[in-house]
């Protein structure tokens, strides 16, 4: 007679019960934990060392001379069957090398070291620069050696003093003279429309022009500032030398920042990694988004996120609340959600194809039309902008909020409803004071996951107004102060523009992956503000049925 194993029944009726499904999903959901967790530690892991001041060796060669820089790899190749080690060493110096990057024979090497002279550069235009300095040249010619005792104090005080000059060109330039040139444009346009009737306009066409005059004077006041800065900034010099020997000199306006990475201890190292992180969240791109920060690119997202959260919220609560409260049950109601669930599914390539015909060429051209005919055929908003990004995002992530809604509305007890109407409350009223804040935690839930999709997207913005780099940011302290038809940076376009269009990828990469966790923290930063107001929302206006 059969007889059945211990426990064996007690096994099948958690069977029966599900048990075993209950385990597979909290697998399913520690695995999920587990890969994110991994992706994100695998992102962190690749873009931070790229902070990390790294030290800087000397490799002298056997045939080749010498190189300077940081070895990134030692690899394994195999040529002609015999298994040779290989260093892959960053060398800067492009304008010298002509490259980022060499590849050193192991056989080729006669010795490495790590002088303590060796100086690290952050060039403005030219990149990482290694190499040992010589001597200083100041203002008059004054020469100032390395073995010299002031060199340092010299050297780092040249370094603040064009820091701070530099800050001063940008204010003259992009303050007094941006300002001044945006007055002189209006008034150049203002002119050419009272042109076409000079004799009826005679008054206002004089008070313009010697507006125009006044405007002109100072303009050029402005512009010699500006000159004579730029000529304070080409007196002083850095004389230094590269690991091949050559002798170069950098003027000081060049230098970004430096400092003596074989010198440095660990907590010396752990300030230069912050003023690196705080270098790149802070200042704009250069050298092709080669170098710089990506400040312009994170208030870009930040911006566009913003106003596409403000256009697709209201919007996807009317829609939700239409088709739940009011619309009748019919063809119309199953037409109209048909269509807003396959919208979820359209490309976003399409919706940036829709932003540019709809918003772009017909809004944007209407508006010229009708508000900026004195400035064409120079469009303002009949091109890509920062409002028409928003817009199309919004309406691409329309659908995830009108659903979220709608589910937010269904999940009301109907007898909180009905409690309402029963104490005299119209059908208005009731969804206004009751329904609605009794449903706004579901509703910041699909404005989460809208968020999440639109700070990322990248195809339709390249339709709409994103570029490689914008010269203004679109929100300033210059009236209106909000440009909405301004172009703009966004990290997500960042990230492609390093990935596909840089010229040396391998230099890109550690900036790529910081740029990625930026991009990453910033949603989280988002959607973690959005999640905190949704838990109060719903402390605040929890309701239980009746």
């Amino acid at each position: 007679m059969f007889k059945p194993p211990r426990g064996f029944f007690r096994r099948l009726s958690a069977a029966a019960q599900g048990e075993p499904w209950v385990w597979l999903c909290a697998a399913g959901l520690i695995m999920s934990l587990v890969l994110v967790i991994g992706l994100f530690v695998l992102i962190a892991s690749r873009a931070l060392p790229a902070f990390w001041p790294q030290p800087v060796a000397l490799l002298e060669l056997r045939e080749s001379g010498a190189l300077a820089g940081r070895i990134v790899q030692k690899y394994e190749k195999q040529t002609d069957g015999v298994r040779e080690t290989y260093f892959k060493v960053y060398v800067g110096n492009k304008a010298v090398h002509g490259k980022n990057f060499v590849h050193v024979n192991e056989r080729e090497l006669l010795r490495v070291s790590y002088p303590e002279d060796m100086l690290y550069i952050d060039s403005l235009d030219g990149g990482d620069i290694f190499g040992q300095p010589q001597s200083l040249t100041l203002q008059g010619g004054l020469r100032v050696p390395v073995d010299d005792p002031r060199f340092e104090d010299f050297f780092a005080q040249l370094v603040t003093d064009t820091a701070v000059r530099r800050i001063d060109i940008l204010e003259v330039e992009l303050g007094q003279l941006g300002e001044l040139n945006r007055h002189l444009e209006q008034n150049a346009r203002r002119l050419r429309v009272l042109a076409k009737n000079e004799i009826q306009n005679a008054a206002e066409i004089g008070e313009i022009s010697a507006a125009q005059k006044k405007l002109q004077t100072r303009h050029e006041v402005y512009a010699r500032k500006s000159k004579e800065l730029h000529e304070r900034q080409d007196h002083f010099t850095l004389g230094y030398r590269v690991a091949s020997g050559q002798s170069l000199v950098m003027p000081m306006e060049k230098i970004d920042h430096y400092y003596y990475p074989n010198r440095l201890g660990f907590f010396e190292k752990a300030d230069v990694f912050m003023q690196n992180i705080w270098r790149f969240l802070s200042e704009a791109p250069r050298q092709a988004n080669m170098g710089g920060g990506v400040f312009p690119a994170i208030f870009g997202t930040l911006v566009m996120t913003v106003l596409m959260s403000a256009a697709v919220a209201p919007l996807g609560v009317l829609v939700a609340v239409y088709l739940h409260e009011y619309a009748r049950p019919g063809l119309f109601s199953r037409l109209a959600r048909a269509g807003i669930y396959n919208l979820a599914g359209v490309p976003s390539i399409v919706f940036g194809v829709i932003g540019l015909c709809f918003f772009v060429h017909l809004a944007g051209g209407t508006l010229d039309q009708l508000f900026f005919a004195d400035a064409l055929p120079t469009p303002t908003f009949g091109t890509g902008g920062i409002l028409w990004a928003s817009l199309t995002l919004a309406l691409m992530t329309l659908p995830v909020v009108v659903v979220a809604t709608e589910q937010a509305l269904h999940a009301v007890p109907r007898s909180v409803r009905e409690a309402s109407m029963a104490c005299g409350a119209s059908q208005w009223q009731s969804l206004r004071r009751v329904v609605l804040p009794a449903a706004v935690p579901g509703m910041l839930t699909g404005l989460i996951l809208a968020m999440a999709r639109g700070a990322g997207e990248v195809a339709p913005l390249m339709l709409v107004g994103v570029v490689k780099l914008a010269p203004s940011l679109p929100v300033d302290a210059v009236a209106p102060f909000v440009h909405l038809e301004r172009k703009f940076m966004h990290l997500g376009y960042h990230m492609y523009d390093l990935g596909a269009q840089s010229p040396d990828i391998d230099a890109a990469l550690p900036l790529l992956f910081a740029c990625i966790l930026t991009l990453v923290l910033l949603v989280g930063a988002l959607n973690f503000l959005a999640v905190w107001m949704r838990a109060r929302m719903r402390k605040k206006y929890a309701v239980k049925p009746f």
